[in-house]
């Protein structure tokens, strides 16, 4: 029988693996749901807006950044933690089914490799700005943006703790 942390780390595929459960999940007619960022300091914004966007299919798949594509997306003091902590905390919440890296700039070749069903971001951006709305809607997915929780940010948790002001 496997141990939790064990279970916890099989939710973060390589490419290999990433294949697989693709297969299996269509299989079992899923519906897959896409989301991505950098989680560097997992906060409550981030399990709220995770939740949600769990509740939008059948499985929950998370695209995250490589450390070397949040330095050069966020600056060279980013990200806080390493790449293999946020993965395994973001596999640790129980609505996560899958965690892949990506090391681009963007997730588009990732989101061409998934192919959801529903890709999913944060209500600051426009459906259509959304990187991977041409793929998703072009197979008749859908592209749906969420509410962020006012006041939670990695920036914000970061400037508190410099004693800078948002």
């Amino acid at each position: 029988m496997m141990n939790n942390l064990e279970r916890i780390s099989k939710k973060i595929l390589d490419n290999e693996s990433l294949d697989v459960w693709l297969r299996q999940c269509r299989e079992h007619g899923d519906k897959i749901v896409f989301s991505n960022g950098c989680f560097d300091i997992l906060h409550r914004g981030h399990v709220e807006y995770l939740s949600k966007a769990a509740d939008l299919g059948d499985v929950l798949i998370i695209g995250l950044n490589t450390d070397a594509s949040v330095r050069r997306l966020k600056g060279e003091s980013r990200p806080v933690n390493g790449q293999e902590s946020r993965a395994l905390l973001l596999a640790a919440l129980s609505f996560v089914d899958a965690v892949v890296f990506f090391d681009e700039d963007t997730p588009y070749n990732l989101i061409n490799k998934v192919q959801p069903d529903v890709l999913v971001k944060g209500k600051d951006y426009k459906p259509e700005d959304v990187v991977g709305y041409d793929i998703v809607t072009s197979k008749g997915g859908k592209v749906i943006t969420i509410d962020l929780v006012d006041g939670f940010s990695t920036t914000n948790i970061i400037n508190k703790i410099n004693g800078l002001k948002d």
